[in-house]
C-alpha cells in the first residue's frame, strides 16, 4: 500500500507596501522664459496647456512648484529630460526630486 503524503504550506506573510512616491519640483529662476518653462510642463510633465500656464505663475510668484508625483525612476527620468531639454536651449533651469511625506 502506498503511504500518502501530505504537505502542509505554511503561509509567509509578506510586507508588501505600495512604493514610495516622489515629487518633482520646479525652482523659479531669474533667465529661464516663461514660455520655455510651459512648453516643458506640456511636453515632459504631460500637462494641459491652461494647467501649465497656472503651474508657470505659481513657481514665478512662489519661487517654486510640484509639477508631479511619480515613482522614483519616473520622476528622475522626467527630471532628466527637462533639465538636458534646458541645458541645450542654454536655460539654468532646476528640478529636484524630493519623497512624498505621506500623512
Amino acid at each position: 500500500m502506498a503511504k500518502e503524503q501530505s504537505q502542509i504550506r505554511e503561509r509567509q506573510h509578506t510586507n508588501l507596501r505600495e512604493p514610495r512616491r516622489y515629487k518633482v519640483i520646479i525652482h523659479n529662476d531669474d533667465f529661464t522664459t516663461m514660455e520655455f518653462v510651459v512648453m516643458i510642463l506640456m511636453q515632459v510633465f504631460l500637462k494641459s496647456e491652461e494647467d501649465a500656464n497656472a503651474l508657470m505663475l505659481q513657481v514665478h510668484h512662489s519661487d517654486k512648484a510640484v509639477v508631479g508625483i511619480y515613482s522614483y525612476d519616473i520622476a528622475m527620468s522626467k527630471t532628466r529630460k527637462a533639465t538636458n531639454m534646458a541645458r541645450e536651449k542654454g536655460y539654468p533651469l532646476r528640478l529636484t526630486v524630493e519623497p512624498e511625506v505621506s500623512d
